[in-house]
């Protein structure tokens, strides 16, 4: 298999992990292109990328880095807008948060987490534990559960009840979920891609940003349905089966970048 074929299959996950990091899909993916750009031209890094996930997001962390050290190296200079928000968040974007995602969402062992990081393995289990402790910290807010399955509904809204936020309503069709904004705004929405009478969980979203700006976490069977790069893809996207880890970090990402509405 050619080289370019073995980054290939990683590609949609190296996105995924690069928008929940950078808080967005433009800014995630010009550091994906960077960290190819870069492949491209030197012949060794090229050739480590064949070692599979872990080299490819350690050059990926390295790209990553560098750039955040730069922008805070020229905080000094007069700056258009673009590059002053990439400094305020390579400045709110710690390692603690990076670990975290690393060992949920992309569901690296503490050891390849060190191995990208450049760090001891001791040191990457106190960033995890620091950031679920951040996550608990986090502001209060109102969330809306779009999913079909009883069971997992049940299972989210217990995770999210845990964490401190509110339930303000669960559905299991657009039409519930229309239903459902009519009166209250959520802060934070967790919604599946199929739904119980076959309509469409994008579509449901899609209704409520109409409304307002609110973070949105989605959860699915599929993720390759949706990380295509043909549309704007979801910037917090989870596969089912899920663990209660991943759920927590993606809350902790969105509630960060997001612009939810916290509980009066």
């Amino acid at each position: 298999m050619s080289i370019g074929a073995e980054i290939a299959a990683h590609l949609p996950f190296l996105r995924r992990y690069a928008r929940a990091l950078t808080g967005s899909q433009a800014s995630g993916d010009a550091f994906v292109t960077a960290t190819l750009e870069a492949a491209l031209a030197d012949a060794e890094l090229a050739e480590e990328l064949r070692g599979g996930r872990v080299p490819l997001y350690r050059a990926f962390t390295k790209i990553w880095s560098s750039a955040a050290v730069e922008s805070e190296m020229s905080s000094g200079e007069s700056m258009g807008h673009e590059a002053a928000a990439q400094l305020q968040l390579g400045r709110i974007t710690p390692a603690n948060r990076q670990a975290l995602l690393l060992t949920t969402v992309e569901d690296f062992t503490s050891q390849e987490v060190a191995t990208i990081m450049d760090l001891e393995v001791s040191e990457v289990e106190d960033l995890v534990r620091d950031a679920i402790a951040e996550i608990e910290r986090e502001s209060t807010t109102r969330v809306l559960i779009i999913e079909d399955e009883p069971l997992i509904s049940m299972q989210l809204e217990d995770l999210v009840r845990s964490l401190g936020h509110e339930i303000c309503g669960t559905a299991a069709t657009r039409t519930q979920a229309q239903e459902s904004v009519k009166d209250v705004m959520p802060g934070l929405v967790l919604a599946d891609i199929q739904l119980a009478d076959g309509s469409s969980g994008l579509d449901a979203v899609d209704d409520i940003l109409a409304i307002g700006s609110v973070p949105v976490i989605f959860i699915t069977a599929y993720p390759e349905r949706l990380l295509t790069g043909n549309r704007p893809e979801p910037t917090y996207l989870i596969t089912k089966p899920f663990q209660e880890t991943t759920v927590r970090a993606a809350i902790s990402q969105a509630l960060f970048f997001g612009s939810s509405k916290p509980l009066s």
